[in-house]
């Protein structure tokens, strides 16, 4: 493949278009679930207006009373021109895709298409909580095959876990989060079609999650699973979701490699009626109009991800965090700050600042945190002068010498 470079935007920062205060208006999960006093940067959810051809798109649906139910291939068709475009991948197949609700009800539909009640799903931990929760809750067993200190995956772990994994001539999956989360990283070429060798040796199918693909931030180059030597054989689920901030719209697609196609072609009719028309419209125009607005909120991240490197420098370097190259969450490794496994809740508790804790990543996450950079460098700068206040308290109460008053 021929990677595209990213055109340079003309649109302004979508970051730095909301206050505060507007925010705090919204009714969305990110801010509701904590009292005014805490800052969240936590659940995946960015602070940003829509791209004016999303808002666009649904005004005119809805002046229209266009809020049926969804129906063509409008949406497939926008994504493997965006996929060609970006990332010089030109064989998704139209024909090869079909609509789910959403990323994660489309993977519960494709390990159910290659996997049975008890088999295993092997993940790459530490990552996305609902992997696990998802997975389990679809009666199948979780097999972690961790990533290395270098936050990449480690051939012999994985071959390891899929031996394990297909133990007794079960069935397995590998339930594939690329680019990653939380660690942010990108997946090579190489390291991609190793993964396919040993998935077509031990029998193992791969699901890849790419929710994050057109959030690559750094020089890396995302790389479609289907398209490695190999990954014919592989199902993705891809969505416009996290890129242009549409979790309430929901919509996602899932893509079958040449040799999936017949995997994909037994999912049940019904699951289609699960997505929104309207998130299928709403998706469909940020992939084909959107692309300059991305690149905009790609530039603001990649500042975000600079500033936030140089406050922890400065005011909590016992922090280690190395920026990832896609997706807009930073991974903190907190284990020097002697916080205990969930530094998260100190830092609430001391600092009313909301980050993920790590432990429900899984193993790896103990003493970690992920915190969302998809905000303002103003609130990422409060975020980490709080955290820096919390580790103080923390410290404080540690010697019984109590806090120090109010939060300033």
């Amino acid at each position: 493949m021929t990677r595209i470079p990213h055109e340079t935007s003309g649109e302004p920062n979508p970051l730095t278009a909301l206050t505060l205060d507007g925010l705090r208006r919204r009714t969305s999960m990110k801010w509701r679930t904590y009292p005014e006093d805490v800052l969240p940067l936590w659940v995946a959810e960015m602070d940003v207006p829509l791209a004016e051809p999303i808002v666009r798109t649904l005004t005119e649906a809805l002046e229209a009373g266009d809020t049926g139910y969804p129906a063509g291939t409008a949406y497939a068709e926008a994504l493997a021109a965006f996929a060609e475009k970006r990332w010089g991948w030109g064989e998704l197949a139209v024909e090869r895709t079909a609509i789910v609700p959403d990323v994660m009800l489309g993977v519960v539909e494709m390990l159910k298409l290659v996997t049975g009640p008890g088999d295993a799903v092997v993940v790459n931990s530490p990552v996305y909580p609902p992997f696990y929760d998802f997975v389990r809750h679809l009666d199948r067993r979780v097999v972690e095959a961790p990533l290395g200190a270098d936050a990449r995956i480690g051939p012999g772990v994985l071959e390891d876990a899929f031996r394990q994994a297909v133990a007794g001539g079960r069935r397995a999956a590998l339930l594939l989060c690329s680019p990653h989360n939380p660690t942010g990283t990108v997946h090579t070429a190489g390291e991609l079609s190793a993964v396919a060798a040993l998935a077509e040796r031990y029998g193992v199918r791969v699901v890849a999650d790419e929710i994050h693909a057109p959030l690559v931030l750094g020089a890396a180059d995302f790389v479609p699973y289907l398209s490695v030597p190999g990954g014919e054989r592989g199902l993705s689920l891809m969505s416009a979701s996290k890129a242009w901030n549409l979790a309430g719209l929901k919509a996602a697609l899932a893509v079958a490699g040449p040799e999936a196609a017949a995997d994909l072609a037994r999912m049940p009719e019904e699951v289609g009626h699960g997505p929104s028309h309207l998130g299928v419209l709403a998706h469909t125009a940020a992939l084909r109009e959107g692309t300059a607005w991305l690149d905009a909120l790609l530039a603001g991240l990649d500042a975000n991800r600079r500033l936030l490197t140089a406050l922890l420098a400065e005011h909590l370097p016992a922090i280690r965090y190395r920026p990832g190259d896609a997706t807009y969450l930073a991974w903190l490794d907190c284990r020097a700050l002697g916080l205990g496994d969930d530094p998260a809740q100190v830092f609430l508790e001391h600092g009313r600042v909301a980050l993920n804790p790590g432990p429900p990543f899984g193993t790896g996450g103990a003493g970690h945190a992920r915190l969302n950079l998809a905000t303002s460098p103003e609130v990422i700068t409060e975020a980490v002068r709080r955290m820096a206040v919390a580790v103080e308290r923390a410290e404080r109460a540690r010697n019984g010498t109590g806090p120090d008053g109010a939060l300033r």
